[in-house]
Parts: structure tokens; C-alpha cells; sequence
């Protein structure tokens, strides 16, 4: 994909990003644009702040480019079926086709943690890496992807599981860090249990933990003993544009 290009978007609870992709480096070829997040997240009033950003990216001479869009919910054949901190209007829309129709273009639409888990395996931590790697993001909640072979396995949802009695990301997000007040060595114990609960059901050939806590990763990761190597994410902010982008070129 030398020196082809792709407009990325990546909508969340507070704001919505965009900016067009080198598809050969994964750089960034146009500066990150970003509009808050309407409040409430409505979705009338995310397709219009999702409209007025694409067209600034227009505005820098890149229109005619693939697009993808990826959004805080579960998604399967376009339809939105689930909401996080989005309005839940959105559970059970046909959101691809209002984008496309918003936007006045085809779109590759996607779960905002699987763009990112692709982006890491085509320019990030597990690029090359052949198998089953699951990425992590550690924040108000635990987004996960998996990706198999340079394939994303969509809306796995592993933030859900059962430990201890309740989802995992009650426990062990970084939400639950600073709401406990705990510790690095504290919160290290509660994502012992996590991934070696993950590690148990999946085998993977690599973990790579995201989000803004990554940043810290000295911290915490060496503190967990797992037989799966763990490293954490190259691409934090800008890697559900970069994933989002690389899938719109490659489908």
C-alpha cells in the first residue's frame, strides 16, 4: 500500500478525530482534526459534527479518498447494537447507511477497539506478528480486539467477562485504579487475574495494552506473570484512525 492514502475517523464519548492516513507508514499525512462530541451524543447531532470535520479534512485537498469510520459500539452489518458513552439512540440503528448518507460517500464502518487492534498489527506493536493477538485498552472500561493473521475477529467484548463475581472492567480498568485508590502493585494484582482468565480461554500469541494509561507501562506490566508476552501499544491516540483508515483501503 505504498503511498496510498485513506481518511481515518474515529468517534468517541467526547470527541471525534479524523485526518488522512499514509497507508505505507501509517503516519498521519494531514494534521488531526478533532470536534467535540455533541452532548448526549445524540445521533443526529454526531452525523452533523461528523459531516463538518470530514469536511474540513475535504478542505485540505483530500476528498476523493477511502473512508472509514469507527464508533463505541458493537457493530454488525452496520447496525449499531450497542451504545458507550453515546446516547442509546443508537442501539439498533442502521448507523453505516446514515453515515453514508450524511457523509455523501461509502464508508467502512467498525468498532472503535477493533480499528485500533488493527492499526497495531499493521503499524504498531504486533506488526508482523502472525497467529492471535489480542490488544487491551485499559480506561473508563477494557475495549478489546482480536486479531488472527492480520484478520480482525470482530466485537469480542472481553471487558465483559466474569472474574471475580462480576465484568472484568469493573475491576480492572483503569477507572477502577483511580476510583479504589490503589496502588500500582494493587491494580497490577487485579490485571493479573484478567489476563491470566483471558490467557486461559484464548491462548493468544501476544497481549498489547492500550489506552492512556499505556504511557505508565513500566509501571505495571512487569509486574504480571504470564506465559504470553505482553507489550504495550504503539499507537494510542491516533490508532482508531489508522485502523480505520488501513481497513476502508484494504475492503
Amino acid at each position: 500500500m505504498t503511498g496510498e492514502r485513506a481518511i481515518g475517523i474515529d468517534i468517541g464519548g467526547t470527541g471525534i478525530k479524523g485526518a488522512v492516513v499514509d497507508l505505507g507508514t501509517g503516519e498521519l499525512v494531514t494534521e488531526r482534526i478533532k470536534v467535540r462530541t455533541p452532548s448526549g451524543g445524540r445521533p443526529a447531532d454526531i452525523l452533523r459534527a461528523t459531516g463538518d470535520l470530514l469536511a474540513q479534512v475535504a478542505d485540505l485537498g483530500h476528498s476523493a479518498l477511502p473512508l472509514g469510520v469507527c464508533f463505541p459500539a458493537i457493530v454488525k452489518h452496520g447496525r449499531t447494537l450497542s451504545a458507550a458513552n453515546v446516547s442509546d439512540e443508537w442501539i439498533g440503528l442502521e448507523a453505516e447507511r446514515l453515515f453514508e448518507r450524511e457523509l455523501g460517500t461509502g464508508i467502512h464502518f467498525i468498532n472503535d477497539a477493533d480499528a485500533a487492534g488493527y492499526a497495531e498489527s499493521e503499524f504498531g506493536a504486533a506488526h508482523g506478528e502472525r497467529g492471535l493477538v489480542i490488544l487491551t485498552t485499559l480506561g473508563t472500561g477494557i475495549g478489546s480486539a482480536l486479531i488472527f493473521d492480520g484478520a480482525v475477529v470482530p466485537n469480542s467484548e472481553l471487558g465483559h467477562l466474569q472474574v471475580d463475581g462480576g465484568d472484568a472492567e469493573e475491576r480492572a480498568a483503569y477507572s477502577a485504579m483511580e476510583r479504589d485508590g490503589l496502588t500500582w502493585e494493587a491494580w497490577a494484582q487485579r490485571l493479573q487475574r484478567y489476563y491470566a482468565h483471558v490467557e486461559f480461554l484464548f491462548s493468544p500469541d501476544l497481549f498489547v495494552v492500550g489506552g492512556g494509561v499505556s504511557k505508565h507501562h513500566e509501571r505495571f506490566l512487569p509486574l504480571l506473570e504470564l506465559a504470553t508476552p505482553i507489550v504495550p501499544a504503539v499507537h494510542r491516540n491516533n490508532a482508531g484512525i489508522l485502523g480505520a483508515a488501513a481497513l476502508a483501503a484494504r475492503f
